[in-house]
């Protein structure tokens, strides 16, 4: 099969190995094939909500990117917001300088930035799945879905289910979840062929706005809202400020008492404006592993939603 190819360029420290890792290491995708070289996935353009495969390799100042399809402006900007490449990284470097605990961790996971879901459409179903459930397990009922009700793309010979897009789950049943579960991915599919639920649309709101208007979809919680808005969308500056698992890992970084208020870790999240989702990504990402820390696995598979 013919692959299309382009290239994409970094503006600051970008290092694709460590994405490679992250992704690798991370539950939800943990289970892609990889030869830790290349990253290939499969998923539902949300310029056109059509099937294409993808491919990504390191490229001197970048990446390099062959697609099953030509593309266009707006499919490369896609592949852009999930590797985090379509925002400009030149001030993260210095945001160390004045905070000691995440200048170390830069230090120990240079050139790591967001690695997002495929669409915020794709977070959005994901954040419905894995609540009350461990990310393995939802990572394999995905695949499932994938599989079942999805296209199939070829990439270097291997073939990848995509998730389907949202007007053929709307019309789906028996996407083995509960009654209320499908009910919410059915609303979610809606609010995505609404334009409400795509990057565009979150992008251009001030991030509390996004957040509030997502948290009105159904079944999604500050915490999904949060999930689909900086991992989904790629909202760079972002911070849901209501999200226990972040609050914990920060108490410990930054030695904050067991009852500190939610108002003390938005206040220490101001100072990494206006990358506070790209900090809050790399302290999360340090549990996976991606940020050059041991993994913990059990407690990676074990956790579930509040």
């Amino acid at each position: 099969m013919r692959m299309h190819e382009f290239a994409l360029s970094a503006d600051g420290p970008f290092d694709f190995g460590a994405s490679l890792r992250f992704v690798e290491d991370w539950p939800a995708t943990s289970a892609l094939p990889s030869d830790g070289r290349a990253l290939r996935f499969g998923y539902c353009a949300e310029a056109d909500w059509l099937p294409i495969g993808v491919r990504v390799t390191a490229a001197p100042g970048g990446v390099a990117v062959a697609t099953t399809r030509a593309t266009g402006r707006e499919i490369r900007g896609e592949v852009a917001r999930i590797l985090s490449l379509d925002v400009d990284g030149g001030g993260f470097a210095r945001l160390g300088e004045g905070d000691p605990v995440l200048g170390d961790l830069r230090r120990r996971s240079p050139g790591l930035r967001p690695v997002c879901f495929w669409s915020p459409w794709e977070s959005a179903c994901w954040a419905v799945i894995v609540q009350r459930s461990s990310m393995l397990v939802a990572s394999r009922i995905k695949q499932r879905i994938a599989e079942r009700y999805g296209a199939e793309v070829t990439i270097d010979g291997q073939v990848y289910a995509v998730f389907p897009p949202p007007v053929t789950l709307l019309e789906a049943g028996g996407l083995g979840l509960p009654a209320q579960k499908e009910e919410w991915l059915r609303g979610l599919a809606r609010a995505a062929l609404d334009g409400v639920l795509t990057t565009e649309h979150l992008r251009a709101l001030p991030p509390e706005e996004a957040l509030a208007e997502l948290r009105a979809l159904p079944g999604v919680g500050p915490f999904s809202a949060g999930l689909i808005l900086i991992r989904g969308a790629g909202a760079p500056d972002a911070f849901p400020g209501d999200e226990p698992r972040l609050f914990a890992i920060l108490r410990e970084a930054y030695g904050l008492p067991e009852d500190a208020p939610k108002a003390a870790y938005r206040k220490l999240a101001e100072a990494w404006r206006p990358y506070r989702s790209w900090a809050s990504f790399l302290f999360r990402a340090a549990t996976y592993g991606g940020g050059g820390q041991e993994v913990d696995r059990k407690r990676a598979g074990e956790w579930t939603t509040p």
